[in-house]
């Protein structure tokens, strides 16, 4: 069966690029304590997939 898949949708076998860079504002100034838990938690996330 060949069924189509909707635009945008990855198979398997497509490996998705990996980008750190977003388009989001972020400003120390204003971060709350859950804004800097997030920032740690995508640090550390950036660093494991960078080692693979």
């Amino acid at each position: 069966m060949n069924a189509k898949r909707p635009a945008g949708q990855a198979t398997q076998e497509q490996k998705l690029p990996i980008s750190k860079n977003e388009d989001v504002e972020f400003s120390m100034d204003q971060a709350d304590a859950a804004d800097l838990e997030a920032l740690k938690r995508a640090d550390a996330a950036d660093k494991r997939q960078e080692e693979g």
